[in-house]
């Protein structure tokens, strides 16, 4: 055996071996694929109704309005270069820095709750957007958008307690909250006035000092005095704000007498702001393959993801929406006529 033979026989399995190794070594990203899509205008794992209303008439059809998700994989745990490039060879997969799908100031507590804030600030706008296109007005209010389990206003206060006065004067601001609840460093109560279930409440706080400053335990943010009930059973799971259009559009439909559909399934995503403007969410190549997967025929795309789509090939039919208004128009253009003319990206 000659020394380039017994060369080539040790050196092959040690490159081998350092190419696993090299495959195996995690790497500083993270993914995104398909998650399950929900019909809000269908019911939940008790039979139940998604939207419920009270107060209102509602109308129930057999279309389907589906808001999409998207799965990242888990906080801890970074893609091996094997897996990341499995990942990048599949249309249906994203490779992402960790850092984007998990930002290193936050704990997963942290995005637990971010996640929840936004679900209820989504849910809660996408009201006011369907009460507004409807010709109802709203007022806004500052509610309560988390509660702390550990916190002082545990047991006390609920999501969606809307502040009335604060010891004694009218709330304007999340603002004036904030400063109110810091006087009370000297273990005073805090006297709050909160509105629930359309009737005002009386509560007193004891705020517990957190980093020097004195804290009730609570997240604050936009509400509004509905003139009925509409409450939205979505699975607790599912966090995010990207499904507030879906939402607007289903909320309308449930309160109107027409079906908007026309008994068809329809998908998409966007977050919606108190305006009716629709905005562009992550994950939008992930949550139209979702949609594919459920069997949507029609895809709302934000007018702000126009750019991420450009070299898809869904089999449904993809359409911008920079509106909840425009995008009600088009919703009802196409139940008429499918092959309709309607904005595209």
């Amino acid at each position: 055996m000659n020394q380039r033979t017994l060369a080539a026989l040790i050196a092959g399995p040690l490159v081998i071996t350092l190419g696993a190794v090299a495959l195996a070594v995690p790497l500083p990203y993270a993914s995104y694929s398909p998650g399950p899509t929900f019909d809000i205008l269908g019911v939940d794992s008790d039979d139940a109704e998604i939207i419920q209303v009270d107060g209102h008439r509602s109308y129930y059809d057999d279309g389907q309005i589906r808001f999409t998700t998207v799965l990242s994989s888990a906080r801890g745990r970074k893609l091996s270069m094997g897996e990341a490039l499995v990942r990048w060879a599949d249309p249906d997969q994203a490779v992402i820095p960790y850092d984007v799908a998990h930002p290193p100031n936050q704990t997963a507590e942290d995005e637990k709750v971010e996640g929840e804030v936004q679900m209820t600030t989504s849910q809660d706008v996408a009201k006011a957007v369907a009460l507004g296109e409807m010709g109802i007005d709203v007022e806004p209010r500052l509610q309560v958008a988390h509660v702390s389990k550990d916190g002082p206003a545990h047991g006390e206060l609920l999501v969606r307690d809307v502040f009335v006065k604060i010891d004694g004067e009218p709330v304007t601001s999340s603002e004036q909250v904030i400063e109110q609840v810091r006087t009370h460093d000297d273990g005073s109560p805090v006297t709050l006035v909160m509105r629930r279930d359309r009737k005002n409440l009386t509560v007193k706080i004891v705020p517990e000092i957190e980093d020097g400053v004195p804290r009730i335990g609570v997240l604050l943010g936009v509400g509004y005095d509905f003139p009925f009930d509409i409450d939205l059973q979505v699975d607790p799971a599912v966090g995010g704000p990207s499904a507030g259009l879906m939402f607007s559009l289903a909320i309308y439909d449930t309160l109107t007498p027409a079906s908007l559909t026309g008994g068809e399934i329809v998908a998409g995503t966007g977050e919606i702001a108190s305006d009716g403007r629709v905005g562009a969410i992550g994950g939008i190549a992930q949550k139209i393959a979702g949609a594919e997967d459920a069997g949507a025929e029609l895809f709302f795309v934000p007018a702000g993801n126009c750019d991420d789509v450009a070299g898809l090939d869904p089999e449904l039919r993809l359409v911008k929406a920079t509106t909840m208004h425009r995008a009600r128009l088009s919703l009802e253009k196409w139940s008429e006529d499918p092959d309709a003319e309607l904005p595209t990206c």
